[in-house]
């Protein structure tokens, strides 16, 4: 069993989501976690708190990386915050 660690994924692919999970596990973490893709979403995930870490998609179509941060600072002051705008799976290999 790995290090435990509450996820939060601010993410609208699940593919994505899937490939940030399976990283964790081979780094030796068993994420219990949550995905949302919206501010709704992810302000009632905050409300029902205990995150260690909120990994955040820095572009979506509905939500973006600052809104995302500024909604978990006005709420929770305490779980890190990881930004990312790395290729997705849905990204063409010859474009990554």
């Amino acid at each position: 069993m790995g290090i435990p660690l509450r996820v939060l994924i601010v993410e609208d692919s699940a593919e994505d989501a899937a490939l940030l999970l399976c990283e964790l596990r081979r780094g030796g973490y068993e994420p219990a976690h949550e995905r949302v893709s919206n501010a709704e979403e992810m302000s009632r995930a905050i409300d029902r708190g205990g995150w260690d870490i909120v990994f955040c998609d820095y572009s979506m179509p509905h939500f973006d990386g600052a809104a995302a941060l500024k909604l978990l600072r006005e709420k929770d002051s305490t779980s890190h915050f990881f930004l990312s705008r790395a290729p997705s799976a849905r990204t063409p290999r010859s474009k990554r």
